[in-house]
């Protein structure tokens, strides 16, 4: 009887492997421009300076005072302000980093904005507050009744200090 010699090797091709992959890098890298944070209507005050830190932890402060409170991609759930050292806590938790962002309406009070900024401080969080960058600064300051923004195109940007008291 004979027999056949066949050497077939058992070897896998990783070139449509990384086909595969290189296809998905690309998918995933399309989609996430997509991706808008859910907030609320919020008309933020103007600044120029700018930072790269996002954090994953926000509060917003309306145009009606409420308070609203958020991490990742959640939906804004409102809270008050005894209950945000709470959430604040939970956030700290989960997303290490210690900053939270605040957004909060250019109408709201002052000392509205400092009370939520205290209760970050008492809790060791570096609170940073979320500005629309300046079309033009010379326009800007030359008529400042004319800063009303359309908030679906607002842009965070951060201010370069890290913690506010």
């Amino acid at each position: 009887m004979l027999k056949r010699q066949n050497n077939l090797m058992a070897a896998f091709s990783m070139a449509s492997m990384t086909d595969v992959i290189f296809l998905l890098l690309i998918f995933f890298m399309v989609t996430s421009t997509f991706v808008f944070p859910t907030g609320l209507e919020v008309n933020l005050p103007q600044g120029t300076e700018q930072s790269a830190i996002k954090p994953v932890t926000r509060v917003y402060i309306d145009a009606n005072d409420s308070i609203f409170a958020s991490t990742a991609d959640e939906k804004p759930q409102p809270v008050t302000l005894t209950t945000l050292p709470v959430f604040l806590k939970m956030a700290n938790e989960q997303d290490s980093t210690g900053f939270v962002a605040l957004y909060a309406d250019e109408t709201v009070r002052y000392g509205r904005i400092v009370e939520v900024l205290s209760i970050g401080a008492e809790n060791n969080l570096k609170m940073v507050l979320a500005t629309q960058p300046v079309s033009n600064p010379r326009s800007h300051a030359a008529d400042p009744a004319d800063t009303a923004t359309d908030p679906a195109t607002v842009t965070e940007t951060l201010p370069a200090t890290d913690n506010v008291q």
